[in-house]
């Protein structure tokens, strides 16, 4: 496992102490997880089940298109 050194001045550490301490987490484990969340190139699981769960909240495509009025003429160019 490797190990990583940050300066950080006395106002953020302290922010960061805190932070972990009301995680429940150790400072080194809140900051491996919120590196681990910057560096993620999945979505997490509760926005893939996300995915298509509002197609019951829209109109069919079909009944969006009936209500547009025709094209205004065109302009050659």
């Amino acid at each position: 496992m490797g190990q990583v050194t940050i300066y950080l001045d006395h106002e953020i550490e302290n922010k960061m102490k805190n932070a972990a301490k009301s995680s429940h987490l150790s400072v080194s484990k809140w900051v491996a997880n919120i590196i681990q969340e910057k560096i993620s190139t999945e979505w997490p699981e509760d926005i893939v089940k996300l995915a298509g769960s509002w197609e019951d909240d829209f109109p069919p495509l079909a009944e969006i298109r009936s209500n547009h009025a025709t094209d205004s003429p065109r302009e050659k160019l």
